[in-house]
């Protein structure tokens, strides 16, 4: 059976984010991500984490001004030495929460400057990190994203996730594949999935459209919870969805879908 982790940016969030981790305890999940978790101590973070019997599974990089509508910058020019600190205080961060793997947001691509421009400063970017989060035992993820929700998202589909990674090289580096992004821009979920798993480092969902609990579109989530205990699929799925109601509940999906 899969194993969920609540997200905790988009679930519960009808209350303030430290009270949501006991809210997610009390849903039944035993781990939790989220975006950032730079606008709080990582000693109160971590104590929410323990009082609940949770475990924290992904953060992002630090991703710019999120509030002005930046969505990563790793593959921005002039942005270089901000990534690269960036790189150290989510290490910081991740060693004291004792998360596994940091999600890496590409970002926007800018006008007026060549994708390979961009395609360059990127994986200079992935090195850099991987091989920091690597110092520590960590996983550096990269997460390709919808260009229907984020209009120029530079990372958008798979098979270049797949080949940026091929440029960077590194062993602790790998995809994380959101199924929801993943209808979007490209469908054959099953087979991407079997296909490339070894270098899927963690899977995301949501149905589509709406972005809403399994079960309320068009993904067959009942076949793909099946396909992914199948393959073989060891890591968490995180429920990175907008929930149509209270989070509550919408969660009975977990026990029609994937039981």
């Amino acid at each position: 059976m899969p194993r969920f982790a609540a997200n905790l940016t988009m679930l519960f969030n009808e209350v303030p984010f430290l009270d949501r981790f006991e809210r997610a305890a009390k849903a039944g999940f035993k781990a939790v991500e989220f975006l950032f978790p730079y606008d709080f101590p990582a000693e109160e973070i971590k104590a929410r984490l323990d009082a609940n019997g949770l475990q924290l599974v992904l953060h992002n990089l630090p991703a710019g001004d999120w509030a002005a509508g930046e969505r990563g910058i790793a593959c921005l020019p002039g942005r270089e030495k901000e990534f690269q600190a960036g790189i150290g205080r989510a290490i910081e961060y991740a060693v004291a929460l004792g998360v596994p793997q940091l999600n890496c947001l590409a970002g926007k691509a800018p006008a007026g400057v060549a994708s390979a421009e961009l395609k360059r400063i990127l994986v200079d970017n992935l090195r850099c990190a991987a091989k920091g989060l690597k110092v520590h035992g960590l996983k550096l993820l990269i997460e390709p994203i919808n260009t229907f929700d984020i209009p120029g998202f530079f990372v958008n589909r798979t098979d270049q996730a797949l080949a940026i990674l091929d440029e960077v090289g590194a062993d602790n580096a790998f995809v994380q594949y959101d199924i929801y992004h993943a209808q979007r821009m490209e469908g054959e979920l099953a087979a991407t999935m079997e296909k490339h798993l070894s270098r899927i480092g963690h899977i995301q969902l949501a149905d589509n459209p709406g972005r809403n609990e399994p079960g309320s579109g068009e993904i067959n989530y009942e076949f793909l919870f099946k396909h992914i205990d199948r393959i073989g699929y060891a890591g968490w799925i995180g429920c990175e969805y907008k929930p149509a109601g209270a989070t509550e509940a919408g969660l009975d999906w977990r026990q029609r879908l994937a039981s």
